[in-house]
């Protein structure tokens, strides 16, 4: 696994509105949808909660590669590509459940496992 840099944690704790979060499925065919109850969970680890995916998930069964793009109040946009893990138990989920608004059903937790970071066309790991 790969560790987000510093800096990008820090950019993660500043970004504004709802994250992009784009699936592949095992035709090529992207999906990308907006998620705004998503959680860093480690400096590897993003979660995004499982709310309504329908396409998303459908897509994460048959190809776990993702992205997120998120952009900052400082007005910086950051893209994080990886593996997604689809979660229904377990520590991760769990942590899922304690940050989800009740008011959301929570089916299951997206863990994405950063392992490529860009700012705009710049690779930062």
């Amino acid at each position: 696994m790969s560790k987000l840099p510093e800096n990008v944690i820090k950019e993660w704790d500043n970004k504004k509105g709802p994250i992009i979060f784009t699936t592949v499925n095992n035709k090529g065919i992207p999906n990308s949808i907006y998620a705004t109850c998503v959680s860093l969970y480690n400096n590897e680890t993003i979660i995004v909660a499982d709310n309504y995916f329908d396409k998303t998930k459908n897509n994460l069964m048959e190809n776990n590669q993702a992205s997120i793009l998120f952009y900052t109040n400082d007005d910086k946009a950051y893209q994080l590509k990886g593996e997604v893990d689809y979660i229904k138990t377990g520590d991760i989920f769990n942590n899922m459940k304690s940050w989800n608004p009740k008011k959301h059903p929570g089916h299951g937790a997206a863990a994405l496992k950063v392992r490529e970071v860009y700012s705009g066309s710049e690779k930062l790991l």
